[in-house]
């Protein structure tokens, strides 16, 4: 009886793992369903800062890719997700880490979004271990900002979704480790 148990036990567990990405602690489904659209996980990347962990963010897409350029420029629905799994990650720190990133990786078009990223910026505080960060990103319709689960807001323009894209996937990524995982390369 007790090998019967046991054996259920590990099925249940196994199948409850399975259509799961999962990087430090941090589990993912294998799939999301956005407006309709079956978006699948591509990859998830690890951000840390020195000995930090900040956050585990994964790229959902219509159709996976390793391919950043084709990711960015694709006519698709795409959604980031990032969970923070630390504490340390303050209002200050993370809104200079956003310009960072999208000055660095959309150096011609920034002036462009640049009253956008501070709206959208605008949405978040300090974030703390457990928080989750979804940006979804429609083409013609926007990217929608949710923060735990509350929709915070939408930001217009195909062009602020791909300079937000680019912000892990261009040229200049937080790390290469990062980008590699979200392209599921790593």
């Amino acid at each position: 009886m007790r090998r019967v148990l046991f054996g259920v036990m590990v099925v249940m567990i196994a199948s409850s793992m399975v259509g799961a990405g999962e990087l430090a602690k941090v589990t993912m489904p294998d799939q999301v369903t956005v407006s309709g659209k079956t978006l699948h996980l591509n990859g998830m990347g690890l951000r840390k800062k020195m000995m930090f962990k900040i956050y585990v963010a994964g790229l959902y897409l219509e159709q996976t890719s390793h391919d950043a350029a084709a990711i960015v420029n694709a006519a698709e629905t795409k959604q980031v997700v990032m969970h923070f799994t630390t504490n340390k990650a303050t209002k200050k720190r993370m809104d200079e880490a956003w310009v960072e990133g999208f000055e660095a990786n959309s150096p011609e078009t920034y002036a462009a979004v640049a009253d956008r990223v501070k709206t959208f910026i605008g949405y978040f505080g300090d974030m703390k271990d457990g928080d989750v960060i979804e940006l979804t990103m429609s083409p013609g319709e926007g990217t929608t900002v949710a923060l735990n689960g509350e929709q915070k807001g939408v930001i217009e323009g195909d062009d602020f979704a791909k300079a937000l894209l680019l912000v892990w996937l261009g040229d200049k990524p937080p790390t290469e480790d990062l980008k590699k995982g979200m392209l599921g390369s790593s």
